[in-house]
Parts: structure tokens; sequence; C-alpha cells
């Protein structure tokens, strides 16, 4: 064998391991999404269905119960395509209903209100995070899949473009500031 011949071989190995080992990556980062993906739809569900709970529970003054049940019921039953904007009303309907901190503590001094509270305190800090590792995610393998050798050799396949959850997240300040037990 020629010199020539081993060395073309050997960029080829080369080039062959750095597009397997890219493929994998984009895998991986594909995974990721899928995960934080469904850690964040669980989230979501999980705020939706205790402030339902709580507007349901009668702790709630009725046009609070009412403006909240609404909220969370269309954030709930959504299609793929309207659930940004049904869950950031439902961020907006949480900050209306729990704006200010007498709200809060009505709900904490009806029974069971400190335990429902609480669960809505933990479900609207956990929100957030979870969309930010889903947008995290959603970024890298934007960024991975916008380089020439994934475009050109088309390591992505057939998988769709990612797309970040964008949403208003903002939790309410009386329930944002409000300590976990």
């Amino acid at each position: 064998m020629t010199p020539t011949l081993i060395w073309i071989l050997v960029a080829l190995v080369a080039v062959g391991l750095y597009l397997s080992w890219t493929a994998g990556r984009l895998d991986r980062l594909h995974s990721r999404i899928d995960a934080a993906r469904a850690a964040l739809d669980a989230q979501l569900l999980r705020r939706a269905s205790v402030a339902q709970e709580l507007a349901t529970s009668g702790v709630l003054d009725p046009a609070a119960s009412i403006v909240l049940y609404e909220a969370a019921h269309a954030a709930r039953q959504a299609e793929e395509e309207q659930r940004e904007v049904a869950e950031s009303e439902l961020s907006q309907a949480l900050r209306a209903v729990f704006g200010e901190v007498q709200q809060v503590e009505a709900v904490r001094a009806a029974p069971g209100g400190e335990e429902a509270a609480g669960e809505l305190a933990q479900a609207v800090r956990r929100v957030p995070m979870a969309r930010r590792f889903h947008n995290d995610a959603v970024r890298a393998a934007r960024a991975l899949r916008r380089h020439r050798a994934v475009r050109w050799v088309r390591l992505a396949g057939h998988a769709p473009f990612p797309l970040a959850f964008e949403m208003d997240d903002e939790p309410p300040v009386a329930l944002a500031d409000r300590p976990t037990s």
C-alpha cells in the first residue's frame, strides 16, 4: 500500500468517527429534549390540576374560583398548537388570584389550605425550571443541527426541528416567595 492510500484511509476513518460521534451526540440531545418535554408536560399538568382542585375546593371567593377553574381547564384541554397560550393564560390567572399575600393567607387559613397552598407554590416554581431545561436542550440541539456537516450528511434524519416552549411562566409573587416545608 502506498503512503497516500494509507493517509486517505486514515482521513476517511477520522471523518467517519467524527460523523458517528456527532450523530450520537445529536441523538442524545433529541432524547434529552423528549425527556425534558415530558417533564415539562408533567409539571404543567400538575400546576393545572392543583389550580383546578383549589378552584373547586370552595376556599376561594366565587369570582376567583371561576377565573382559576376556567384557565386551568383550558390549559389541561388545550391542543398542542394552543398550549403555550393556554398555559400563559393560566399563569396570568394565578397572578390575578394570588397577587396579594392576603389571598394566600386566606387559603392557608381554610381547612386543608396549608397543604393546598404549599402544593400550588411548588407547582408554580417547578414550571419555569422545567421550561428552562427543555429550552436549553432545544437550544443545544438547534446549534448542533446548524453545523454544516450535520446538514450536508443529514445526520438529523427525519427528526423535526426542535421548537422551544415559550410561555409566560412568572409565578405570583405571594406564592413564589413562600418557602416550602
